[in-house]
């Protein structure tokens, strides 16, 4: 389990690094949200996976930290989430209302020709 949710984290943050070296600002602001959800996935596994635990305190069962899986970051994750939500759709105004004003979507406001050349 833990070898799939490390290679989910690692094809997440290339895709999300792949897409930020790109030249359109909709490619970097989806890079963006992947590595969120890159770190997201990395902050969620720090509280362990357990398979077949309970999810609630058994009344009269002593709880060992061994038992449970640590509710911090499952919290942290949650947060995160909407914080990365509000984030991705500010960056879409804000690439809407820049292709508006420059009538390019690339990073650095001009469009290149096939040849190089401006």
């Amino acid at each position: 389990m833990e070898a799939v949710l490390a290679i989910a984290i690692g094809v997440l943050t290339s895709s999300g690094v792949y897409l930020l070296l790109r030249p359109r600002t909709f490619q970097v602001i989806m890079g963006l949200t992947l590595i969120s959800y890159a770190v997201n996935l990395f902050i969620f596994s720090m509280g362990r996976l357990k398979v077949d635990s309970e999810p609630v305190l058994v009344p009269g069962v002593i709880a060992t930290l061994a038992n449970t899986a640590d509710p911090m970051p499952q919290a942290l994750v949650l947060t995160a989430i909407v914080i990365g939500f509000a984030m991705t759709a500010l960056f879409l105004v804000v690439m809407l209302a820049s292709r508006g004003l420059t009538g390019t979507d690339h990073v650095d406001g001009t469009e290149k020709s096939e040849g190089g050349q401006e």
